[in-house]
C-alpha cells in the first residue's frame, strides 16, 4: 500500500475544518501540520483535530516530510503564500478562485515552471457524482450534439453582509455572487462543454443591506465550438445549485440540496438527476440514481496525486484561470451594458499587466 502524502495547511478558518474532515476520510493523504497567524486559532485547531501546529510559516515550510501545502487563506493572500510554498519546493493547493485578480492567478500558474511544482485549484463542484454522470453521458453520445448548457448557483449571503465582511466590498468580491458563486459554474461549464470564449452579462443590486457589491448576475456565454450557455447567480435567495444540459437526443438535469454542500458525502441522498430522451420524453423522464461521492475528498486526493507525480491534474491552474477570466469578461460586459466581451481580451490584458509588473520588480 502506498504511504499517504503528508501535507500542511495554512489558514485555519471554517473551510480548513471542512477540508480536515474530508482528509480524515482518505488513505491517500494526511495533514500533519497547520499554521495560522493567530496563536489562539492555532491552539483551538490543534485541540479539535489533534494535528501539530507550526509556530510560523518558515517552520512549516522547512518540514521535510511535507510534500504539499493547502491554502485556505483569503483570496488576496493566495499569490504571496503560494509563492512562499513554491519557493520551498512544495506543491500548492489553493481554494477557488485561484486568486482575486486574473494577473495574480496567472502569476500563480507561472510558479509551476519557475519552481518545478504543481498547482491544484479547488474547483470541487465538477467532481460531484451527478456532474460526472452527465459528462459520461455526453462522452457516450447519449445526448447527441450538445448545444446549450444552463446553470445556477445562488444563496442568501447578500442578505447577511455587514461592513465587517470582506464580501461587502467590490475590490475584494468583484461582482458579488458573480465571483463567489457563478465562478463554480463557469468551471463546470468548462468541464462539460469545453472552453468558454465570450461572455455577455448584466447585474443588479437589490439586497436591502446596502453592500458595495452587486447581488444578482446573469451571464450568457459562448463556447469555442459554437454552443451557448447561461449562468445565473443570486445572493438574496435560498441556496440552489443546478445544471441542465440540452442535446439533440436528450437533456439531463442535476440539482443538489445546497444545505448539504459542506457534507458532500451526503449529496446523493437528496440530489436530483434525470434524463429526458426524444421528442416525446417529457412524461418518461428517467430518474437516475446518483452514487455516493465526496468532492472535497476527491479534490484532495487529486492534489496528493499531483504531489506524487509532480504534474498538474484536472484541477489545474490553467482551468482555474479560465474560470476567473470568464468572471472578468462578465464584469467588463456589465460595464459595457451587456456587450459581448472576449475572454481572450481580458486574458491578454492581464498577461500584459503581469509582464509589466514583473519588469518593474526586476
Amino acid at each position: 500500500m502506498t504511504n499517504p502524502v503528508k501535507l500542511g495547511i495554512v489558514g485555519l478558518g471554517r473551510w480548513a475544518r471542512v477540508l480536515m474532515r474530508a482528509a480524515a476520510q482518505s488513505s491517500e493523504l494526511r495533514i500533519v501540520s497547520a499554521y495560522s497567524r493567530g496563536e489562539d486559532k492555532r491552539r483551538a485547531f490543534a485541540r479539535e483535530f489533534d494535528v501539530a501546529v507550526a509556530p510560523d510559516m518558515p517552520s512549516l515550510l522547512a518540514d521535510p516530510q511535507i510534500g504539499g501545502v493547502i491554502l485556505t487563506v483569503p483570496n488576496e493572500q493566495h499569490l504571496p503564500v503560494a509563492s512562499d510554498v513554491a519557493r520551498a519546493g512544495k506543491h500548492v493547493y489553493t481554494e477557488k478562485p485561484i486568486a482575486n485578480t486574473l494577473e495574480d492567478g496567472l502569476a500563480i500558474e507561472a510558479l509551476e515552471n519557475r519552481h518545478g511544482v504543481s498547482v491544484t485549484v479547488g474547483h470541487s463542484a465538477r467532481l460531484m457524482g451527478g456532474l460526472r454522470m452527465i459528462r459520461a453521458a455526453i462522452d457516450a453520445g447519449e445526448l447527441g450534439r450538445v448545444a446549450c448548457i444552463e446553470a445556477n448557483f445562488s444563496n442568501e449571503r447578500g442578505l447577511e453582509l455587514t461592513r465587517q465582511a470582506w464580501r461587502w466590498y467590490k475590490a475584494k468580491a468583484p461582482g458579488g455572487p458573480l465571483s463567489q458563486l457563478a465562478i463554480h459554474q463557469f468551471d463546470v461549464l468548462n468541464y462539460l462543454g469545453g472552453e468558454i470564449v465570450e461572455a455577455n452579462a448584466v447585474a443588479a443590486k437589490l439586497s436591502p443591506v446596502g453592500a458595495e457589491v452587486d447581488d444578482q448576475s446573469m451571464t450568457l456565454v459562448r463556447f469555442a465550438d459554437g454552443k451557448v450557455g447561461y449562468v445565473g447567480s443570486s445572493w438574496t435567495s435560498p441556496g440552489v445549485f443546478a445544471v441542465r444540459v440540452f442535446g439533440s437526443k436528450g437533456l439531463m438535469h442535476y440539482e443538489i440540496d445546497f444545505g448539504t454542500w459542506d457534507t458532500p458525502h451526503k449529496l446523493h441522498e437528496t440530489s436530483t438527476l434525470y434524463i429526458q430522451r426524444g421528442r416525446d420524453g417529457y412524461g418518461r423522464r428517467e430518474v437516475l440514481k446518483v452514487p455516493p461521492s465526496d468532492m472535497f475528498r476527491a479534490e484532495l486526493e487529486m492534489f496528493a496525486q499531483s504531489c506524487r507525480s509532480g504534474k498538474s491534474g484536472e484541477l489545474s491552474a490553467r482551468n482555474g484561470n479560465l474560470a476567473v477570466g470568464v468572471v472578468y469578461a462578465a464584469l467588463r460586459s456589465i460595464e459595457r451594458n451587456g456587450a459581448a466581451v472576449r475572454v481572450a481580451e481580458v486574458m491578454a490584458e492581464a498577461h500584459a499587466r503581469l509582464a509589466a509588473r514583473s519588469a518593474h520588480v526586476a
